[in-house]
């Protein structure tokens, strides 16, 4: 390829400047040879055993000349060139500098180790990864040579790819050719793989190839079947080897396809007098190159005139032509990645051997310079290789690690082409070993120009688009990894970043927002006295009392009248006195729950309630005894009297006392916080402790209502003017109403709704007794006093 012609140049720069160096190996002349092996073993072979053969007679393992001394071998553009050339001087101990990738070692014969001159691959592929996992690209495809670098490439790089949330979305192997006649048998599956690239949603293609994978790859468009779609642009990533080259034959190809290209190429720097050296070379100037008049036809489209060839056709090439005008895929001017290190692998050499002479003991040995030097075993100068170390001259550092590869980076390159098919290569990031890991990737992604399909925005390679905050991913079955379905995150949980593989749970402290991407702490929720709710109940309690206080006050002041000695005057005062209790214990409900509060609360609503109900007990009982015994010949009349009410209402409330007693003693409440009942809130609470006492209580209660209404519901039509059983029938049919109502309600209720419906069942029930038994009795005492009279009271109806 014309390109690989500056390979050439840089080492014959290299071995010129040492010559003409006397400071480095004074006395001794550096030569060298250059072989093609024309990517076929055999003649790899062949030239390798030339190496080590008399000139210009092919004898292997005898040299009768003195004068040339083979001391290493630079080469292995690719690497089963290394391995093929490596077979053969492995018997000789004869040192070989790679500039190409390591070659797959399960066949090579132990013993000879390579001396890698360019940077380590693990490096290159953590640069990938990172420039990957940089732009987001997660869904791409991989083409590799049909070699065993590129099935080492597949097998132990791309599982690492996958582990850091890489996919791919095809790999295939690209055709391996030594001639065209080979090339143009394989073009059927070059076809396909166009194919496949263009139709796939990947929009990123991973190049895992040799030297002339790219003037390969342009076979690709021109072999498509895809006429009739719009071919889509292409982030073609590529390694080391891949340089934009072309065959001679593609002089008039596109290179479209590769604008915008991102590869990876050996870090160099511009050396002092190359680019001069570069511009002077012509085939007139030149008389000792063989390559160039080959380079040059090839690279400039003409032919020299030829005294053999009668009439030339084309263009005659005059040797005037200016190197600098040739198109980057045939020639660059500046020193690319492959150059310099081929130039750097001279000079270690050099300095090797010069460490080699200077430690020779008999300095008489060092005659005639070549004379001495010849009389050494060059298997030594593998110690001194190793150990080399030294700053060339653009100021780099060149030496070599534990594992003989050289310590050196990776600048990242953008390939740019112009209208005019000129391609311009641009550094836009680096890859360097020599800082902490986590600083080795540096990339300037805006002096990138991407491929014009893109209309110069960063490229999306994704099989799925990202899930944003709220949602997670759901894998796609039979589908990799990377292609997913995005879902809403359940009840409770968040994503608060993009493409999460689960919702995470919030802390019991807090709870999602609406739109699940985060959380919220929540707020603290109970019954306070500073918000409107509790004011306002607080009031209606305060003023219920009020109410009642003024009842009792009216009650006492008549204390002698008829209408309040009627049906037990004591049993009046203690059902007063406890329905003032009971709208003052509704406050025990309201305010911050503390442990003295959450004891009292349920226990003296229970204890109060159960005296009030019975007191109305006890009245309606009174009621009924009392007709019962005015009969003639009743015995019941000894029944009737105070200590069958005192009774009634002691024994009643002792019971429920022992089962609040009970209660407190085995489970008693106590302050608890609860975190998942009501969203977006932590409610204080008093825990009940023991439901079933709880209910027990209430139960209790109720049994003590029923039976009230049963008996006043009996007595409501005794013949009497004042018969306040009626009131009391009315009035527990409402009490047993709320409580009925209240159980389910209750159970239903949230946080402080819970407190609220008992709050509103104590105040009801209580202002339903309060209203339907003594409004009347106040009604008739305060504006109708002419009715109470024990006249009136006694009258029957006719």
């Amino acid at each position: 390829m014309p390109k690989n012609y500056q390979h050439i140049l840089a080492l014959a720069f290299a071995v010129q400047e040492i010559n003409e160096n006397p400071q480095l190996l004074p006395n001794v002349t550096l030569g060298f040879h250059i072989y093609d092996s024309y990517f076929s073993p055999k003649w790899t072979y062949h030239a390798t055993m030339l190496l080590i053969s008399t000139p210009e007679r092919f004898v292997p393992n005898y040299k009768c000349d003195c004068l040339n001394n083979l001391i290493a071998v630079i080469g292995g553009l690719d690497p089963e060139i290394s391995l093929n050339v490596a077979t053969v001087l492995d018997i000789y101990k004869i040192p070989q500098l790679i500039y190409g990738s390591a070659p797959v070692m399960n066949y090579k014969t132990p013993g000879l180790s390579f001396y890698q001159m360019a940077p380590k691959e693990a490096l290159q592929y953590k640069g990938i990864l990172s420039l990957l996992l940089h732009f987001e690209w997660t869904w791409i495809g991989v083409l590799t040579m049909d070699t065993d670098n590129g099935e080492r490439f597949v097998q132990t790089v791309l599982p690492v790819f996958s582990r850091r949330g890489i996919c791919f979305a095809f790999i295939e192997k690209i055709f391996k050719a030594s001639y065209i006649t080979q090339v143009m048998g394989v073009l059927n599956q070059g076809a396909k793989i166009h194919d496949k690239v263009m139709k796939s949603k990947a929009n990123v293609v991973v190049v895992y190839g040799e030297s002339y994978s790219v003037a390969f790859l342009r076979w690709l468009p021109y072999l498509s079947e895809l006429e009739h779609l719009t071919l889509k642009g292409i982030v073609w990533i590529g390694t080391t080897q891949i340089e934009l080259t072309s065959f001679v034959y593609q002089r008039t190809w596109g290179t479209d396809m590769f604008d915008g290209t991102i590869s990876f190429r050996i870090h160099s720097n511009d050396l002092l007098g190359f680019h001069l050296f570069v511009r002077n070379r012509n085939p007139s100037s030149s008389k000792d190159d063989g390559f160039i008049w080959d380079f040059w036809q090839q690279a400039f489209g003409c032919v020299f005139p030829n005294a053999d060839l009668g009439k030339v056709e084309g263009d005659i090439c005059t040797g005037e032509e200016k190197l600098d005008h040739l198109p980057a895929t045939f020639f660059e001017m500046s020193m690319t990645g492959h150059s310099y290190i081929i130039y750097n692998a001279v000079y270690a050499l050099a300095h090797a051997l010069h460490d080699l002479s200077c430690s020779l003991k008999h300095r008489a040995m060092v005659m005639e310079g070549r004379l001495g030097l010849q009389k050494q075993q060059f298997w030594e100068l593998h110690h001194n290789l190793r150990s080399v170390s030294f700053n060339n001259s653009a100021g780099d550092k060149v030496s070599f690690d534990q594992n003989l590869e050289l310590v050196a980076g990776f600048d990242i390159i953008n390939w740019i082409v112009s209208s005019n098919q000129s391609v311009n290569a641009v550094k836009v990031g680096r890859m360097d070993p020599l800082v902490p890991p986590d600083q080795a990737f540096t990339i300037n992604e805006d002096s990138i120009i991407w491929h014009s399909w893109f209309n110069q925005t960063r490229p999306i390679s994704v099989c799925s688009e990202s899930c944003h905050p709220g949602t997670s991913k759901k894998i796609k079955e039979g589908e990799p990894f990377c292609c997913y379905d995005c879902i809403s995150c359940p009840e409770g949980k968040i994503s608060s970043v993009k493409d999460m593989n689960d919702c995470d749970k919030c802390t019991d402290e807090n709870y999602p927002n609406k739109n699940r991407d985060f959380c919220i702490p929540k707020d603290i929720s109970f019954l306070s006295y500073e918000e409107p709710l509790g004011i306002s109940l607080a009031s209606s309690s305060l003023f219920l009392f009020l109410i009642t206080a003024v009842v009792l006050g009216i009650f006492m002041r008549h204390h002698n009248t008829p209408i309040v000695k009627a049906n037990n005057r004591n049993l009046t005062y203690g059902l007063l006195a406890s329905l003032l209790l009971c709208f003052l214990c509704t406050l025990l409900f309201i305010g911050h729950p503390e442990k003295v509060t959450c004891l009292l609360r349920q226990t003296a609503f229970g204890i109060i309630f159960s005296v009030a109900v019975s007191c109305v007990l006890a009245k309606t009982i009174t009621v009924v005894l009392a007709f019962i015994a005015t009969k003639p010949g009743s015995k019941m009349r000894k029944c009737v009297g105070k200590s069958l009410a005192n009774t009634t209402v002691i024994s009643c409330s002792l019971i429920q006392a022992g089962i609040c007693a009970v209660w407190m003693a085995t489970s008693p409440s106590f302050p608890d916080v609860d975190l998942y009942s009501t969203v977006g809130e932590i409610v204080l609470e008093c825990n009940e402790g023991s439901v079933t006492l709880f209910y027990c209580v209430l139960g209790y209660m109720g049994l003590l209502a029923i039976a009230s209404f049963i008996v006043a519901f009996i007595a409501r039509k005794l013949p009497d003017c004042f018969n306040e059983a009626k009131f009391i029938t009315f009035s527990m049919l409402v009490f047993c109403s709320v409580w009925l109502s209240f159980v389910p309600t209750y159970v239903s209720s949230k946080g402080k709704g819970m407190v609220l419906v008992e709050i509103f069942s104590i105040l009801a029930s209580s202002a339903m007794l309060l209203g339907c038994i003594f409004f009347p009795k106040c009604y008739i005492i305060m504006l109708r006093p002419e009715l109470n009279n024990r006249e009136q009271l006694m009258r029957r109806k006719p």
